[in-house]
């Protein structure tokens, strides 16, 4: 056996016997842990999201989780949810606006669920963008990927995204964006009424 293959079997061993700790721990885990290798991106905050994504307690943000909780943390570019009796508990890399003014912040909640959503650009995105097309019905080229959670927002929603590239950027009109894997878990998890924070 070669140095570097014992070097490998350590680590190997050494990672195994970690997670196997961490197994018994009650620390939830991230949903996807591979996400945030570096991303050529002007802008420095998404370099600075790979320290700042670290789980959250819900009670500085909720009174309670009845009905299940979700918390979007534009800085970070974090979506965490919390089950309404608080036995999941869930984190995912998102998207946020291109722009301040485009970011709302403050409470709502989901008030529509959607497997295969359509979209329509509203009329201050077709304003900006006159050449994109007034309707796209579900599919891969639409841009609210395979789910999409409705808020009590008019035209805001948390949605899938068939371009990964956009997750952990400011690459949206004014919604949160997840993987398309990661919305898919959160759609089946998440009821009408539950209630969503956006900071």
């Amino acid at each position: 056996m070669t140095d570097s293959t014992a070097n490998k079997l350590n680590r190997r061993g050494f990672l195994g016997a970690g997670t196997a700790l961490l197994g018994g721990l009650a620390t939830p885990a991230l949903a996807q842990t591979s996400v945030f290798e570096p991303i050529p991106d002007e802008d420095p905050a998404t370099q600075r999201n790979i320290s700042s994504f670290r789980s959250l307690s819900w009670q500085p943000y909720f009174s309670s989780t009845a009905g299940g909780a979700i918390l979007v943390d534009t800085s970070s570019r974090a979506l965490h949810y919390w089950s309404a009796d608080q036995t999941v508990y869930k984190l995912y890399p998102t998207s946020i606006p291109i722009s301040e003014e485009l970011t709302r912040r403050g409470r709502t909640s989901v008030v529509r669920k959607v497997e295969g959503p359509s979209w329509a650009p509203t009329p201050s995105m077709k304003k900006r963008n006159p050449e994109w097309p007034d309707f796209v019905p579900p599919g891969p080229d639409n841009p609210l990927g395979t789910h999409a959670l409705y808020l009590g927002w008019k035209y805001y929603r948390i949605h899938g995204t068939h371009d990964t590239r956009k997750i952990g950027r400011r690459s949206s009109n004014g919604c949160i964006g997840l993987y398309n894997e990661h919305i898919s878990e959160l759609y089946a998890l998440v009821s009408n009424g539950a209630q969503v924070l956006l900071i």
